[in-house]
């Protein structure tokens, strides 16, 4: 960020009175430009037994596997976002259930938030940023070709939830919850 969005005067970087990180600070016009992390939410769509996923149709990751997701809107609540998600990449209708999952990505400047949910149909088809959409059985998903550690980290818990039985209607959960190191790529 070199300009200020609200005068275009050339941005400073420094630490405003009362605050203790460096910001992008406009001296002509006293914005401070803050920059935070960016929301991704996502669901777990599940017809049956099986989980929907999406080839990605645009980078990062072209051509790998991934659970529906995406940049949160402005004016829409978390799960609202998820299901807008679900609907834009994987044109499948879905009954949105709790947040199930929530990964930190530090440096990628991102949090990630997956829902559990119920597809209302086994209607499903691709959207402009999917090359295909399927649904797999947890032997069928293609781990070596999935594009993201969150994906990846959300799948192995559900999973593994899902045969313990905590996921059954009234047993409870807890919502999963780590930090993903730049270290973890897939």
């Amino acid at each position: 960020m070199k300009y200020c969005s609200h005068c275009a005067s050339k941005l400073t970087i420094k630490i405003p009175a009362d605050d203790s990180r460096e910001r992008h600070v406009c001296e002509a016009c006293g914005s401070i430009h803050y920059q935070n992390p960016r929301n991704v939410v996502g669901s777990i769509p599940v017809y049956e037994k099986q989980v929907l996923l999406c080839r990605r149709a645009i980078e990062p990751r072209h051509g790998y596997w991934t659970l529906p997701a995406g940049f949160m809107e402005l004016g829409e609540s978390t799960s609202h976002g998820a299901a807008r998600e679900t609907l834009e990449e994987a044109g499948a209708q879905v009954e949105m259930g709790p947040l199930y999952s929530l990964l930190n990505v530090p440096h990628a400047e991102q949090v990630h938030l997956f829902y559990l949910a119920k597809m209302t149909s086994s209607q499903f088809c691709a959207g402009e940023e999917s090359l295909e959409v399927a649904l797999f059985h947890e032997h069928e998903i293609p781990w070596a070709e999935l594009a993201f550690p969150t994906v990846k980290q959300t799948l192995e818990w559900f999973f593994a939830d899902r045969a313990a039985g905590l996921l059954e209607a009234g047993k409870g959960f807890q919502v999963r919850s780590r930090d993903v190191l730049p270290s973890e790529r897939i």
